[in-house]
């Protein structure tokens, strides 16, 4: 389930079912004309797999909206006010949050979320509609599955 109101209209009634939630990360940064690229291209990708993570796992996931915050953020603050969101979906019947993101600096402080992290390398930047992005995509999208499945 995404956050638009369709699909919450089926969640209220229907949340006893729906135990896991999917939280994508994303590092925003205009300043920095050197990785402006880069970062709108891992947005892109990042929107691409949580996206299919949702659909391969409809009916027990619900995604949320993503997560951003300030590249040059003090991350120990920005994991607080994550934790701070983590909490605030623990409060309902969901009992697996997953942190979604391609950043690498939250990988360096995962042991201080409350969540279980799914980091993926960035692409590079490619064709996301060529052949190969889209294996890839689909391969990765496939471990995880598999891998938030073993949490059920």
């Amino acid at each position: 389930m995404r956050w638009i109101k369709q699909h919450m209209e089926t969640y209220i009634p229907e949340k006893e079912y729906i135990d896991t939630v999917v939280i994508p990360v994303q590092p925003f940064q205009l300043s920095s004309n050197n990785d402006l690229l880069s970062d709108t291209f891992n947005s892109e990708v990042l929107a691409i797999y949580a996206h299919e993570i949702e659909k391969e796992l409809s009916g027990r996931l619900l995604l949320t909206p993503t997560y951003t915050y300030v590249k040059s953020a003090n991350m120990e603050k920005e994991i607080e006010r994550l934790n701070e969101w983590i909490h605030d979906i623990q409060s309902q019947p969901f009992q697996h949050i997953f942190i979604l993101t391609l950043d690498v600096q939250l990988k360096k402080h995962e042991r201080l979320l409350d969540a279980h992290l799914l980091w993926l390398p960035s692409l590079s930047a490619t064709n996301l509609q060529s052949k190969e992005a889209v294996d890839m995509i689909r391969s990765q999208i496939g471990q995880i599955r598999e891998l938030i499945r073993t949490y059920w």
